[in-house]
């Protein structure tokens, strides 16, 4: 099992997660470490694809303060370059963790 973090900009969606092979997500979280709600965007992106309407997730969902978005009740299988992108309104606000898993 893997776990990688990744601060979460504003503006354009960022790959938090890219799958090298086949692989699992098993947990996304993210964590607002600020004293106000912070809006975030979630996307699911298969390889050669990109962030936006067709692959969302989770939109403009708000995160208040101090708390966690934990992603766990599906898993997401990826293939290889299949990817985790996100974003959110509030810089320097949500960090990204996600634990993943080979298969």
């Amino acid at each position: 099992m893997a776990i990688q973090n990744t601060a979460v900009s504003t503006g354009a969606a960022q790959s938090i997660y890219t799958s090298s092979g086949a692989s699992a997500i098993t947990t996304i979280h993210l964590a607002n470490y600020t004293g106000t709600a912070v809006t975030a965007n979630v996307y699911l992106v298969p390889s050669g694809s990109s962030a936006g309407n067709g692959t969302v997730i989770y939109s403009n969902y708000s995160i208040t303060a101090y708390n966690t978005l934990i992603i766990y009740q599906e898993k997401f299988i990826l293939s290889n370059g299949d990817a985790v992108y996100a974003n959110c309104g509030t810089a320097n606000a949500l960090t990204a963790t996600v634990s993943s898993i080979g298969i």
